[in-house]
Formats: C-alpha cells, sequence, structure tokens
C-alpha cells in the first residue's frame, strides 16, 4: 500500500479552516475532518463513533475508506468489546500491534484492523460522548504529530456537539415558551391569542381550498352562580372539566380554547356548512357541556351552555367571532325565555 503524503502546516490549516468556516451542522464539521485525519495518520480508514455507556452500544456514526479496509458506517457494536474501550482504559491512543495488544477482540478481529488509533470525544460535562479513530489493516507506524492533530480534531468536534446540544434545548426552550404564551393556565387549552390566530388562519385558507368554517361561540350560563356559591377554586376546576369535556368531544379537524373568563370557542372546517352541519355541531357540544360535574367537594348538575354557531363570512377573524358571540346571545335569550 503507498503511503498517503502528509499535509504540509499551511495545508492543514487552510483546508482545516474551510471546513470549520462552512460546517454547519455535525456532519458537514466531521466529514472534512476525517479526510484531513486520513492524509495526516496516513492509516486507510477513518472514523467517528458515538458511545451509549448506559446500553452497552458503540455505534460508528461516520466513516471513510480509501483501501481494503472497510469500517462500515452504521456499524453498532458491544462497547466492552471494542478498541476504544480498551485503549481507554489502558491510556494506549495508538498501537500498531492490534492482535498482540487485544487479540481477544472479535469486532477487531472481524473487521480485520491491525493498527489502530483513538481519542475520546467529550461531551457537555465532560461526559464521554464517542471517540474519533484511524485504522488500517496493515501495521504501520502512525504519522509525526498526527496524535495532536487527532485531539485537535476530537476537540473541535466536542465542541460542535456542545453547540448544537445548546441549540437543540433553546429550541426546545423556545418551543416550550410558545406553546405557555399560546395556552391557557386554567384548562390546558388554546388561549385566546391562539384561538384568533386559528381562525384567521383558516378563514384564508377557506378561500383557497373552497372550504367552509363553522364557529360556535360557548358561554357557561350560571358560572357566576357556581363561584358565589362553590368558591373560586371549584369554578377553576369546573373550567378545567369544561375543557376536558370539550377536547374529548374534539373531531380531528376541530380546534376548540378558551376565549375568556367563562367563554369557549369551537372552530370546524367542513366541506359544506349546510344547516344540519351546524346543528350536528351544537348539538355535540351542549351534550359535551351538560350533565354532572365533580369539582372535588362540591358536586353540580349543569344544565348546559348557550351556544351559537355560525358558517364564517367574508369577514376577518375579530368580525366573524362578534357574529357568533351574537349567535350565542340570541340563543341565551330563547333559554331565558323557555325557563320562565
Amino acid at each position: 500500500m503507498d503511503r498517503i503524503p502528509t499535509l504540509s502546516s499551511g495545508t492543514l490549516i487552510g483546508t482545516l479552516a474551510e471546513s470549520l468556516e462552512n460546517a454547519r451542522s455535525l456532519e458537514e464539521l466531521v466529514r472534512p475532518l476525517l479526510e484531513l485525519l486520513e492524509a495526516t495518520t496516513g492509516l486507510e480508514s477513518t472514523y467517528m463513533t458515538t458511545i451509549d455507556e448506559q446500553a452497552g452500544v458503540q455505534h460508528i456514526l461516520f466513516a471513510r475508506n480509501s483501501d481494503r479496509l472497510q469500517i462500515p458506517e452504521g456499524l453498532s457494536v458491544p462497547w466492552n468489546d471494542t478498541l476504544c474501550k480498551r485503549a481507554l482504559e489502558e491510556g494506549r491512543n495508538y498501537t500498531d500491534d492490534v492482535e498482540g495488544c487485544w487479540g481477544d477482540s472479535d469486532a477487531a478481529r472481524t473487521l480485520g484492523i491491525a493498527t489502530y488509533a483513538s481519542v475520546p470525544i467529550h461531551g457537555a460535562e465532560g461526559a464521554l460522548y464517542g471517540t474519533l479513530c484511524a485504522a488500517s489493516g496493515q501495521r504501520q507506524p502512525l504519522q509525526d504529530g498526527a496524535e495532536r492533530v487527532m485531539r485537535l480534531f476530537a476537540h473541535l468536534i466536542s465542541q460542535q456537539v456542545e453547540r448544537e446540544a445548546l441549540l437543540n434545548r433553546l429550541k426546545a426552550t423556545n418551543a416550550q415558551l410558545h406553546l405557555n404564551a399560546m395556552t391557557d393556565v386554567v384548562t390546558g387549552l388554546a388561549n385566546r391569542r391562539a384561538l384568533m390566530e386559528e381562525l384567521q388562519r383558516r378563514l384564508q385558507l377557506r378561500k383557497r381550498t373552497g372550504t367552509e368554517v363553522l364557529i360556535a361561540f360557548i358561554d357557561l350560563d350560571g358560572f357566576k352562580r357556581i363561584n358565589d356559591v362553590h368558591g373560586h377554586d371549584a369554578g377553576d376546576r369546573f373550567l378545567a372539566a369544561i375543557g376536558r369535556a370539550l377536547a374529548s368531544c374534539m373531531r380531528a379537524d376541530d380546534f376548540c380554547g378558551r376565549l375568556a373568563g367563562d367563554e369557549f370557542v369551537v372552530i370546524g372546517t367542513v366541506c359544506s356548512a349546510s344547516d344540519t352541519c351546524q346543528q350536528a355541531l351544537e348539538v355535540r357540544l351542549r351534550a359535551a357541556c351538560s350533565g354532572q360535574f365533580e369539582l372535588g367537594s362540591a358536586s353540580i348538575a349543569y344544565s348546559g351552555p348557550s351556544i351559537g354557531v355560525i358558517r364564517a363570512g367574508e369577514g376577518d377573524a375579530e368580525t366573524e367571532l362578534a357574529r357568533a358571540d351574537q349567535a350565542m346571545y340570541q340563543d341565551k335569550r330563547k333559554r331565558r325565555g323557555a325557563a320562565s
């Protein structure tokens, strides 16, 4: 096998700087580094692994093979049998006599590794994340300065790993903050902001798809009396129970939220908003919001809310919601008349 020429320091620094500048992900950083590592070490296979010590598995994440020795990318092997673990435990970063050092390793024997070098990659708070390795199927010396370069590359990879982990945590935090900003604390449903955004989105979508939007405005009649008689804690529990009841009766394309106080809104998208569709939605919501509610120390037989269901017209979200509110008040007057 012909020896791969060693990179000059100027070429190494220039290529490394370009890799660092262009890398937007761990893979985009590591793959050029493996190519540089091949040229620097003179070994035919270079690869990066990740280690799950709890599961006892080492995974070859990225690999570069330039000759007969083939380290399969994506391969997972038992951690206890790996050369990486033995090298770490013995403090041996390089050997050109793998058989003499670790002849009982099934992984090394199966892959045909004769020369091996590795350095650890550490993640957050110094935890072992993986290894950066170079290997050959023949016995050969390591190029001068190669181990120092491997440690430098491992450090750069560690920084990228921590950077991506931090970015993922920030994304998760931002997603949670966004969710909190769009969620009603008492019921866990969407809040007014989320409702109005969703309603506006559906009104715009309707113009492109030809679907119809139904809006149901729900007002909990008698809620003030529940608060006055049973206390505000019971009132909050009642709101939460209504929220659960509404959520349980939603269909796949329904959207439900608490507008404010004792007011809830349900948005539905249908192919054609006939009177039958509107009536069916009202019946479903009224059934969900009526009945016996257990509120800790209080038990309430609730006769149901006032509900107004409309087919959205050409107005914006505020305009159409106001129309649904008017329909709800018509229902409220009708219910009061029936009760008198």
